[in-house]
């Protein structure tokens, strides 16, 4: 499953590498993108949007 976020606290390589490592630790084959330019975080793994935004929003970067 794919899913795309809009994460407008999105600003830096290092709000990437932050969001990347929360990713991996829920779900380590998870796949993740994330582009500071356009706020969109793209994840791909078996987990849930819901999921997903719950794990950004624990680390500081709640969805849109």
């Amino acid at each position: 499953m794919q899913v795309v976020l809009t994460v407008p606290k999105l600003a830096c390589s290092a709000c990437v590498e932050t969001i990347a490592q929360a990713v991996r630790q829920r779900d380590p084959q998870a796949q993740v993108e994330a582009d500071p330019k356009t706020k969109q975080v793209r994840i791909v793994s078996a987990q849930t949007d819901t999921d997903w935004r719950q794990v950004l929003a624990q680390v500081g970067y709640p969805p849109a």
